[in-house]
């Protein structure tokens, strides 16, 4: 069986994390949710893979190549344009993707499967497919029941009783929802379904190829069976997906680092005094970062690799990226310190740079030369916070 990735879109949602890099790129302890869903492919016997790409395509094109080190065979399909030295990104839609591939070279040969690559999912794709082979369908939507307070974040499914899809609703508010049914972007198709795709133009699979089929009457089924879906839709997902990895709440999801304590990972040539620090897990400290002395870290916690968290810092249920330098009198609690943004759960984010907090969280490889005004008032505050303690 062949299947598709969608990963062309720009991840709005997840800004500013996916200024700097692609959606499917977002990494879960160190590891990108795309390469989690492409290991469950591959134990799901699926290894033939094409991947659709556009904004920042050559980041997922490069990290994963032709997939042999994966144990799978991929392929790629561009959306955009190159203008002088530019990759101009222009996405087609999950759909519109679809039908450039066929067009182009006729990919889809047989029964195959598509779906997103912003979510972690243990989902039993052979069922899926029994389950779509039994009914004959024309295109089966593996779903997943939300709160009733979720259903305006995702695509909303009715059903009859014999589990054909008699209604679509696009994030409906929670008065006006049909039902709790969300559609998970994991969909088993026929060829067929190209029959419904117009080419050369941005098309949608939830909201545009999904209700026309519906409106024709065709064999449109879910396939609501019990399954572990996280989808990676904003910054509070990333977080929770995060967290719930390191409580061990995702089922197969192994994490390499070594748990040398009760729910503490650490990495190679890590520099830290146990015996000095305050640790709740969980808490995941990657290779090569340095903890001080009198620092706190509570989990579920993250701290990227070649940190350095210096005296004194509290961490605190949050999500520390590569190459961080923390220091006191930093707090840092509910937050995600990604690149040069510090962003809290619910999305907001301040440039450390624009805010001039750079004496407090920067990147540990740039040399900054403060002023001498700046190195007193730092000196300063950081006597005046130890006195108080």
């Amino acid at each position: 069986m062949k299947a598709m990735i969608l990963a062309a879109g720009r991840g709005t949602r997840v800004k500013p994390i996916t200024n700097d890099i692609p959606k499917p790129m977002i990494p879960l302890l160190q590891k990108p949710v795309l390469e989690s869903i492409i290991e469950h492919l591959k134990n799901n016997g699926i290894t033939q893979i094409i991947i659709n790409t556009s904004y920042l395509s050559s980041q997922i094109e490069q990290y994963f190549g032709n997939g042999s080190r994966f144990g799978v065979h991929i392929a790629y399909s561009f959306e955009g344009e190159k203008v002088k030295k530019e990759l101009i990104p222009k996405a087609l839609g999950s759909a519109g993707g679809m039908k450039k591939i066929q067009e182009e070279n006729e990919f889809f040969d047989d029964t195959f499967l598509v779906l997103c690559a912003d979510a972690l999912i243990d989902l039993d794709i052979k069922k899926v497919i029994k389950i779509h082979k039994e009914k004959k369908s024309l295109a089966t939507i593996a779903l997943k029941n939300v709160s009733l307070e979720d259903v305006s974040k995702y695509g909303i499914v009715k059903l009859d009783k014999e589990d054909k899809i008699v209604s679509f609703q696009e994030k409906p508010n929670k008065e006006e929802a049909s039902s709790t049914l969300a559609n998970t972007g994991i969909y088993i198709f026929e060829p067929e379904i190209f029959d419904y795709i117009p080419k050369d133009r941005e098309y949608d699979i939830g909201s545009q190829l999904l209700p026309k089929l519906v409106s024709k009457n065709l064999n449109i089924y879910g396939a609501n069976i019990p399954y572990e879906w996280i989808d990676i839709g904003n910054v509070n997902d990333f977080y929770y997906a995060t967290s719930a990895i390191l409580k061990g709440e995702i089922k197969n999801y192994n994490i390499f680092e070594q748990e040398i304590k009760k729910g503490i990972f650490v990495g190679l040539n890590v520099k830290i005094d146990f015996e000095k620090v305050t640790i709740i897990p969980p808490v995941f400290i990657g290779s090569s970062t340095i903890i001080d002395e009198g620092v706190t870290i509570i989990g579920p916690c993250m701290i990227g690799s070649n940190c350095h968290i210096e005296k004194n810092v509290l961490l605190k249920k949050s999500i520390i990226d590569d190459y961080k330098k923390i220091t006191f009198p930093a707090s840092i609690e509910n937050k995600i310190i990604f690149s040069d943004s510090i962003i809290s759960l619910d999305g907001n984010s301040l440039d450390t740079q624009e805010c001039e907090m750079n004496w407090l969280v920067e990147d540990i490889r740039v040399r900054i030369n403060q002023t001498l005004v700046e190195k007193s008032i730092s000196a300063l505050v950081k006597k005046r916070i130890t006195n108080e303690k």
